[in-house]
């Protein structure tokens, strides 16, 4: 079990949990396609959890490396950016629109998504193995996500339209490579 706690093991501790994080987001992923949309949401919150902890664990027990920044960029890529977008395709564009507004809501689901492609292979190029900056430039994709998951509830609850969705979704996408501070938790 000393893999467990080798930086050098892509099986360490820290990889497993954000191993965990894909394992949440494959599977929300697979609720959104059967329109479970409450499963899915509580296994992408699960995911963040795990993304929380791969961090701190990987800092606490120094097991962080080039496998571990790459794998976990994935992860959030999986849990923070094609989960949400994907759920408010599903839940909200796909049933509130057709036809132009529907082609324009994909284009924004794309520009989210390349944006949050580009947020962390930014990041990645840039991020040292173990180090941790006091603050972000640009909202990070964690966050980003969380915003889109927020967007979605008032869309649930509030009932506004889906063409503010849209609005938000780009917003939230420009938001990811902007100049914004974002302080690091």
């Amino acid at each position: 079990m000393n893999f467990l706690f080798l930086p050098s093991s892509h099986f360490n501790l820290a990889n497993l949990i954000t191993m965990a994080n894909i394992t949440a987001g494959l599977m929300a992923t697979y609720f959104i396609t059967q329109n479970n949309f409450f499963l899915a949401i509580i296994l992408a919150w699960i995911g963040g959890a795990f993304d929380i902890f791969d961090g701190k664990v990987a800092r606490k027990y120094k097991l962080s490396n080039e496998f571990g920044i790459q794998l976990d960029s994935f992860a959030d890529f999986l849990s923070f950016v094609l989960v949400p977008v994907f759920l408010i395709f599903q839940a909200v564009y796909s049933v509130s629109l057709e036809g132009l507004p529907l082609v324009l809501a994909a284009i924004a689901s794309i520009y989210y998504v390349i944006s949050g492609l580009r947020r962390l292979i930014h990041f990645n190029i840039h991020a040292d193995a173990g180090e941790v900056d006091k603050y972000f430039t640009g909202v990070p994709t964690p966050m980003g996500g969380i915003l889109l998951w927020v967007t979605y509830l008032v869309f649930l609850h509030a009932v506004p339209s889906a063409y503010l969705t849209i609005a938000l979704m780009v917003l939230i996408g420009w938001l990811l490579n902007s100049q914004v501070k974002v302080r690091h938790l």
